[in-house]
């Protein structure tokens, strides 16, 4: 899976990064490899707890949106 990242130089020094699809996942990085390295970690803890969430919440089901 892909998901879009927006990197951002923090005024203390350093970068955050956030997942776009997943605006949960928040990290940081002293350099922007590291921030990118930590935003996956990230991303893969708010797919792991959605994924425990959705089994303790009962029926899952997945769509297809469209933008025009």
């Amino acid at each position: 899976m892909q998901f879009t990242v927006r990197l951002e130089e923090s005024e203390e020094g350093g970068y955050t990064a956030q997942c776009l699809e997943l605006p949960a996942a928040i990290s940081e990085g002293d350099t922007k490899e590291e921030a990118l390295e930590n935003i996956k970690e990230a991303i893969q803890l708010v797919l792991e707890v959605t994924r425990e969430q959705s089994q303790v919440l009962g029926e899952v089901a997945k769509v297809d949106v469209s933008i025009a």
